[in-house]
């Protein structure tokens, strides 16, 4: 049975719902996110960072049925000029793990890129920090259009259990000294317009 947020704050790693095979599991990082889903899908809310995403949906998908499949709804910075709504990414990558100097150091691949789809989409780069320097956005820009902290973790998780996966960002920030500010007057709209995604999408 689907239930309804509580009054008050949503703690990080709480699922809001039931997973059903039948169903996506959508995944957001903050309860502000997924503030207009309304009770027709579950919702597993994990807190930021690359580790709450990983260790909460690891909890989430470890516990019993799986869904259809996993959406991550969220916001994400914009690294390059005139991106603007709701976007589905085709390919992710870490921006704070060095694949290619621990594959020259070991010989292994850690941590490369997932290809999500072959068709038209956005490349996310996640990281463990929120972008907010000029500097930084143009030097991930030359991999990226977005950025992120947790979609990586999400697609990684999804994966290993064998489950599809989706990335849907909406443009809260231009991922610079505005940032800061941006984000936190952006979200409720960004909610409010992946919670339309969702009902076109999803059900």
């Amino acid at each position: 049975m689907i239930t309804t947020p509580p009054a008050g704050r949503v703690p990080a790693g709480r699922l809001l719902g039931e997973i059903r095979p039948d169903r996506p599991l959508v995944v957001a990082a903050v309860e502000e996110e997924a503030a207009h889903l309304g009770t027709g899908l579950p919702v597993l809310i994990t807190g930021m960072g690359k580790i709450n995403a990983t260790a909460a949906l690891t909890l989430a998908l470890a516990g019993g049925a799986r869904p259809r499949e996993v959406v991550n709804l969220g916001t994400a910075g914009a690294l390059k000029d005139g991106l603007r709504g709701v976007l589905e990414v085709s390919r992710v990558l870490q921006h704070d793990f060095d694949t290619a100097l621990l594959h020259a150091i070991s010989g292994r691949t850690y941590g490369a890129p997932i290809d999500l789809s072959d068709g038209p989409g956005h490349t996310l780069a996640t990281g463990d920090t929120f972008v907010s320097d000029t500097a930084v956005r143009a030097r991930l820009a030359e991999e990226a259009q977005l950025v992120d902290m947790e979609g990586y973790a999400v697609a990684d998780t999804a994966r290993r259990f064998g489950v599809p996966v989706r990335l849907v960002k909406y443009v809260s920030d231009t991922a610079d000294e505005s940032a800061p500010t941006a984000w936190p007057e952006a979200v409720d709209l960004g909610a409010r317009q992946l919670a339309a995604w969702a009902r076109d999408h999803l059900r």
